[in-house]
C-alpha cells in the first residue's frame, strides 16, 4: 500500500528577509501534522498539530514561536518524534556557539532532511531523497563574529549535496545574497530555490 509524505514550505526566508517569511515546514502523513521552525508569516494552517519542532531553541524568533505554539496546544522543542511508520530524528549541525540541529524524517526506507541553517554540511544528510537546506549566502560563506560558526554558501551546499548523494535539493533559508542571485536569474549548480506554499510529496 502506497503512502505519501507531504511537506509544505511555510516560509523560505532567512532572518529579517525583506521578501520571504522565515524558513518553516509543515509535515503531513497518515493523519499526523508536524510544524518545523517558521515564525511571523510562516505559521501552519489551522488544525491539530502533533508537535512543533525547532532547529534552534535559543533563536531570536523563539518568543514569537512560543506564542504561536501555545495557541495550538503544543510547545516548541528540539527533539525526536515517532509518527507510526515515520521517524523524525534530531541531529546536530555546526552553526553557532550553542547547540543547533537539523532533522532526519524517515518514512520507511526513504529520507527527507530539514536543515535550514548550518556552517558545515551535515554528513548525516547523505543519501537524502529530499533535502531542505541552507541558502543564506550565495558564493561566499557568512562567518559569525568571533568565529563561532555562520552560514554555508549556496555554492558550497550544492557541491556537498552532490558529493553526499542528495537526490533533490531545495534551498529553504534564502538570505539577501541569495535574493540578489535570484533576481539576477542565477541558478545554483545543484538544486532549486524553495517556493513558499509549495508542497513536495514523497511516496513510501
Amino acid at each position: 500500500m502506497n503512502r505519501w509524505l507531504r511537506l509544505t514550505l511555510l516560509g523560505v526566508g532567512a532572518m529579517n528577509s525583506p521578501r520571504f517569511a522565515p524558513a518553516g515546514l509543515l509535515l503531513r502523513c497518515a493523519g499526523h501534522r508536524v510544524a518545523f521552525d517558521g515564525g511571523p508569516g510562516a505559521k501552519p494552517p489551522p488544525g491539530r498539530l502533533d508537535a512543533w519542532l525547532v532547529t534552534d531553541e535559543r533563536a531570536e524568533l523563539r518568543s514569537a514561536l512560543r506564542r504561536s505554539a501555545s495557541g495550538r496546544d503544543v510547545e516548541i522543542r528540539a527533539g525526536d518524534l515517532e509518527l507510526g511508520e515515520v521517524r523524525v530524528g534530531r541531529r546536530p549541525v555546526a552553526h553557532t556557539s550553542h547547540p543547533a540541529y537539523g532533522y532526519r524524517i524517515e518514512p520507511g526506507a526513504r529520507l527527507v532532511v530539514w536543515a535550514p541553517e548550518f556552517w558545515e554540511f551535515p554528513g548525516w544528510a547523505a543519501g537524502a531523497d529530499l533535502m531542505f537546506a541552507e541558502a543564506a549566502a550565495w558564493d561566499r560563506p557568512i562567518r559569525f563574529r568571533g568565529g563561532v560558526g555562520g552560514h554555508a554558501s549556496v555554492r558550497a551546499v550544492a557541491e556537498e549535496a552532490a558529493r553526499h548523494g542528495v537526490e533533490r535539493l531545495v534551498y529553504a533559508h534564502i538570505g539577501r545574497p541569495g535574493l540578489r542571485a535570484l533576481d539576477a536569474g542565477l541558478r545554483p549548480a545543484t538544486g532549486e530555490w524553495g517556493v513558499e506554499g509549495r508542497t513536495y510529496s514523497l511516496r513510501y
